[in-house]
């Protein structure tokens, strides 16, 4: 037995506090020959259930605590005083007790938070049976009056805790630094144990494992603070003592205090909590009409099936019962029914819902029960990869809602099994490889270069780590040797990497709970909403049901669509009755015009889906899966194969009929479990565990499932329990290629469930797009409508698509973006400092009383209903009143007189003091209009660029679109596509670039040696990007660089993961001044020639407005390159392309 344990302890749940790492933790407990240690975090038990679990396999007791904050006064007071707050460690010593402390800490946030979660005397009364209570650090009540020297109120505080718990269940806590202020406290503690009997009982609050771990922890705490460790005002420990101590240790610090040491054995005895990890808590469905919930569940599926499959085949008949028994025989029946009835209501209240997520459109129950939308038969999704009979585990159906009325359906589920029975799901963010290495290199001082050079090196990659860099990047490891500072840099990130270092609410995840939340876990408070203290995967182990209730704005865009489409044309779509097989849409699909089209817009997308073509569904689901890093490796193979499908080579026959859908290669995980099971003659329930095991890398059971896989299985009595390829006629050598492939897929392969979801929603925005153009751009526009360069870069498609968007107009703009005429109009709303209310006014009064016949008009029927003077100015300078009038300059010359005569007149209407006099005068409808000049075009599009945040009417760069397409090899917004998807694009960083604007904003700026610098906005018609003017560029273009004049610059682009792109000027030129772009003619053998590349390798290091053309020689006809097509002639270019292709085959015209 021990003779000591910890029963003051902070894991890395403590956030950024605590760097005693639950795993670590354990290890070092049992190295220390302790059997027992404690959880005592900040105000939370977010580890408690890790802590038990890593405890339990340890074979350590485990004892569940909290380091409680109690509030002064009560826990409602929030005034000033109320701030500061006592610390007390709670211990729970039985289930009872462990009960209560969830009842407590729960109370803290939901109650009692005020900058800390705060708790009372009133609620540690309620909540005090079965919990041990310790007197905490020198921030406790105790200590604080000790140190104030107010003994007396000490005592009574220790005599008051001791009571409220009980006379065994109080301790006063003793601890040793090496700080002052604790020998002193010490000293009066031992005193007040003699006169109360109340038994003391020494700590360590441990914060880290070793004393080496001192200054790790001293940066988490800077990271924690925004402060480094040079700042002499920091939050720093005043010693490196707060580490897990041995017991020797221990010994020695308090010798000389009666059973401190004992009692911490004592205590660790008396607490025992056992947690339940086998019994669900799933809500009670409740069935009308005397049937059981199993006789609902077949009732509602059997009439699904039959507007799902008016003449099933046995096969799918056969399918639903195996499913049903299933879902029976595991218990959860109730899901099913629960999640039927929230969608249920949803499209009964005209709230759009997804075609599903994730694996559970494999279920033909969730099909015929029109939880998912994606038919499981047709397109071989597997049952089991959703819900494994093998494996026991909840199911988990995550559900896509019209993001405008997602919060309807929680609101819906909170009546129906009551408020307290559901609340959202805490989510951690973690300090993760690259942003480990920004935040210690910034706390440490180390340059932002050389952190920048360091974050870099780490592959963007599914699971990687600082550690599994160092082994890849060969790189990273020069760097880690290359200096001291460097090596600590990557030590100490490692160290940290992972950490929790924040909690707020999970976007989508809500608990569904039998009895009240809190019965079962602790709650947390974000953002005024209450949140389970456990994270999804933990909920889940301990029975609870979660859901995803997602918020997707693709749904408000579809429903929005066909709500205008039934309005317009008078037809009703309902995709659910449609096949996706429409030529006009893959026609699209193949030409790229996927801006707006769910998961298909980004600029690298596009490019994919010129090279792939795609021609079926089938072939949406593959892009889906394949776009993703990993499997784009295979895009190439992919695309060969479905043009040359004669080419296709299968290692064995047998996989054609499951490789054939996917061109020959392996992409889905369903694919995996079908090649297991048809090959190997596995289940598929067990085909699923094997799936498991290799997208987890689980080495042994990976190479355990191989010989199966191979040679089959005899079950204990001899009977073939796997039959194994070679019993099915497949070689040995070919089984185990087959394998070895699987397990290099395994890892990237997709869940073809979820893309088949996915690709549903992309055909129907793309179908959307295709037919009813007009109606998709307004609903889309109005959707992003507070993002303007989502705004500008839709605005741009429409003009491409033959559609005008009309600028905003008081007489015909609605309160979203809407259709008028073939056209679209621009939202009222989206009108800055133009409110919601104030356009419902606007529009109500117009639809009462007729279109606005003048300003005068206007301002008498709609002033002081929510419309004031800055709104009727935004609406001028956004040009919504030139219908009215079209002159701007008059309107706002007159406007105030106008405004003050009306609001007078009314005034002195409302008032009743209308006199002789007044009556007598002119009404204010007379008000004389002051004719003056209209403001000139630079200054209206001004004015609508600061109202609407971009051009409407027109743009400065007009005249220079063509011109900028010939000579810029990027725009702006290639710009953001690649910070989007900086993944993708990092490699993009330090490259050159041409990019053309107008300068909108310049900066002057004095380096260190006293030059001048310049930093300056250029815009472009999709937006913005800095540019860096060096002294050196400056001095040889300063004169073209006023502001609002037209440049081309040619630079290296900075790509940062953490910042917007910038460009460092290298040329800056008048784009007025520039001379018109040449062609260059190069001469190649053939399209297809390896050169091309290399050609097209030199273009993109050098572009510039020189158009570049390739002759095919061997068909006589020319090509264009199409993403590197512009290139910037000099002398030097033309040797490098001489190089490659000979100087009589590079011609410049």
């Amino acid at each position: 037995m021990s003779r000591f344990c910890h029963l003051h302890l902070h894991t890395q749940y403590s956030l950024l506090d605590g760097f005693s790492k639950i795993e670590n933790l354990m290890d070092k407990v049992k190295e220390l020959g302790m059997d027992s240690v404690a959880i005592t975090d900040h105000g939370v038990m977010f580890g408690v259930v890790d802590f038990y679990k890593k405890a339990k396999k340890k074979g350590i007791n485990p004892i569940i605590g909290c380091e409680v904050y109690v509030s002064f006064r009560s826990r409602h007071d929030r005034e000033n005083i109320d701030k500061k707050s006592y610390h007390l460690i709670l211990l729970a010593e039985n289930n009872e007790g462990y009960q209560n402390l969830i009842k407590i800490v729960s109370a803290g946030f939901v109650e009692g938070f005020y900058y800390k979660p705060r708790v009372d005397y009133e609620i540690l009364k309620k909540y005090s049976k079965g919990i041990i209570a310790l007197s905490a650090c020198l921030a406790g009540e105790i200590p604080q009056r000790l140190m104030e020297g107010k003994y007396p109120e000490a005592k009574l505080a220790a005599e008051r805790l001791s009571e409220l718990f009980g006379r065994d269940n109080f301790y006063l806590e003793l601890q040793d630094h090496d700080i002052p202020e604790q020998a002193r406290v010490n000293m009066y503690i031992q005193k007040l144990s003699r006169e109360t009997g109340i038994p003391m009982v020494a700590t360590n609050d441990v914060h880290y494992l070793t004393k080496e771990d001192w200054k790790t922890h001293e940066i988490l705490m800077c990271i924690q603070t925004g402060k480094t460790l040079q700042d002499e005002h920091r939050m720093e420990f005043k010693t490196n003592e707060f580490y897990l101590k041995s017991p020797d240790e221990m010994e020695d610090l308090f010798k000389g205090y009666e059973g401190a040491l004992e009692n911490t054995v004592k205590i660790a005895q008396r607490c025992r909590v056992d947690f339940d990890f086998d019994t669900i808590h799933l809500p009670e469905y409740k069935v009308e009409d005397g049937k059981t919930p199993s006789e609902f569940l077949r009732e509602l599926c059997y009439k699904g099936l039959k507007k799902r499959y008016p003449q099933p085949s046995q096969e799918v008949i056969d399918r639903l019962e195996f499913e049903l028994g299933v879902i029976e025989k595991m218990g959860y029946v109730a899901y099913f029914l629960i999640v039927w009835d929230f969608i249920y209501y949803a499209k009964s209240n005209d709230i759009m819902v997804g075609p599903g997520r994730g694996s559970a459109a494999g279920s033909i129950v969730a099909y015929t029960l029109e939880i998912t939308d994606v038919d499981p038969i047709e397109y071989s999704l597997l049952f089991e990869r959703f819900l494994n009979p093998d494996r026991i585990s909840m199911p988990d159906v995550d559900i896509d809602f019209c993001y405008e009325k997602r919060e309807q359906v929680i609101d819906y589920v909170k009546q129906k099994y009551h408020d307290d029975h559901v609340a959202q799901i805490i989510t951690f963010g973690t300090l993760g490889a690259r942003a480990s290495i920004r935040d210690v290199g910034r706390v440490l001082g180390v340059s932002y270069q050389d952190v920048d050079k360091v974050a870099k090196e780490i592959p963007f990659a599914i699971g990687m780590t600082i550690e599994k860099a160092l082994e890849v990047n060969p790189n990273l490891r020069k760097l880690y040797e290359s200096s001291s500072e460097i090596k600590e840099l990557i030590d100490i990130s490692k160290s940290v990497e992972g950490l929790p270092r924040h909690a707020s609410t999970h976007a989508a995840g809500v608990v569904i709970s039998k009895d009240s939340v809190d019965s079962y876990v602790p709650l947390y408070m974000h953002q005024n909403s209450v949140t389970t203290q456990f994270p999804m995967t933990t909920l889940e182990e301990l029975g609870l049901l979660k859901m995803d209730f997602l918020g997707l704005r693709t749904l408000t865009v579809i429903q929005d669509s066909l709500k205008m489409i039934k309005a317009n044309h008078g037809r009703n779509i309902v995709f659910s009755e449609m096949k996706y097989d429409d030529p006009l849409v893959y026609e699209n699909l193949s030409a790229a015009n996927t801006l707006g089209v769910f998961q298909l817009e980004s600029g690298g997308m596009r490019q994919f889906l010129k090279e792939l073509r795609p021609d079926d569904f089938e072939e949406i689901i593959a892009g889906i899966s394949l776009y993703r890093p990993g499997p784009m490796e295979s895009i190439p193979l992919y695309i060969k194969n479905k043009n040359n499908p004669d080419q296709i080579e299968y290692i064995h026959e047998k996989l054609r009929p499951i490789l054939e859908v996917t061109n020959g290669i392996l992409v889905y995980q369903e694919q995996v479990m079908q090649v297991v099971r048809e090959l190997g003659g596995y289940s598929y329930a067990r085909a699923d565990l094997v799936r498991k095991a290799m997208s987890k890398k689980k080495m042994d059971v990976m190479e355990e499932e191989r010989e199966y896989f191979v040679n089959g299985k005899l079950d204990s009595e001899g009977n073939v329990e796997i039959s194994g390829c070679v019993r099915n006629g497949i070689p040995a050598s070919s089984a185990n290629k087959i394998y070895d492939n699987m397990i290099d897929f395994a890892k990237y392969a997709f869940n073809k469930s979820h893309a088949a979801c996915y690709a549903v929603l992309a055909y129907q925005t793309s179908y959307l797009k295709t037919h009813y153009k007009v109606e998709f751009m307004t609903a889309l526009m109005t959707s992003i409508m507070g993002n303007t360069d989502k705004v500008v870069q839709y605005i741009k498609e429409c003009n491409e698509l033959g559609i005008q968007v009309l600028h905003p107009d008081v007489n015909r703009s609605m309160k979203a973006f809407s259709v008028e005429n073939g056209n679209i109009r621009f939202a009222m709303s989206a009108i800055k400092n133009v409110g919601e209310n104030a356009v419902e006014t606007i529009v109500s009064e117009r639809e009462k009383g007729g279109e606005f016949t003048s300003l005068q008009n206007f301002v008498k029927r709609v002033s002081g209903q929510d419309v004031n003077k800055r709104l009727v100015e935004s609406l001028f300078k956004a040009g919504a009143f030139d219908s009215v009038n079209p002159n701007r300059a008059t309107l706002m010359a007159n406007f105030e007189k106008i405004w003050d005569s009306t609001n007078n007149e009314r005034r002195n209407n409302i008032e009743g003091q209308v006199s002789l006099f007044d009556s007598m005068q002119e009404p204010s409808s007379t008000v004389d209009i002051v004719e003056v000049a209209d403001f000139g075009t630079k200054d209206r599009l001004a004015m609508e660029k600061e109202v609407l945040g971009l051009y409407i009417s027109g743009h400065p760069l007009s005249d220079y679109t063509e011109k900028l397409k010939r000579i810029a090899s990027h725009n702006t917004l290639m710009f953001k596509e690649m910070q989007e998807d900086y993944e993708q694009y990092q490699y993009e960083d330090n490259s050159m670039v041409v990019v053309g604007g107008l300068i909108s904003e310049k900066t002057y700026k004095t380096t260190k040696t006293k030059e001048m610098m310049l930093f300056m906005t250029l815009e472009d018609e999709y937006g913005t990007v800095e540019v860096v003017v060096f002294p050196k560029v400056l001095n040889s273009c300063a004169a073209s660089l006023e502001k609002d004049s037209v440049v081309t610059v040619k630079g290296r682009l900075q790509l940062k993961e953490d910042d917007e792109a910038k460009i460092i000027a290298m040329k800056i030129e008048s784009l007025s001044e520039s001379r018109e772009s040449r062609t260059l003619y190069l001469r190649v053998n053939s399209i297809d020639d390896p050169v091309v590349r290399e050609i097209e390798k030199v273009v993109i290091k050098n572009p510039g407005g020189d158009s570049v053309k390739f002759f095919d020689a061997s068909s006589k006809k020319s090509f264009v390159s199409e993403r590197y097509s512009y290139i910037s002639y000099s002398e030097d270019i033309a040797d490098q392309l001489s190089g490659l292709i000979g100087r009589d085959n590079v011609v410049l015209k």
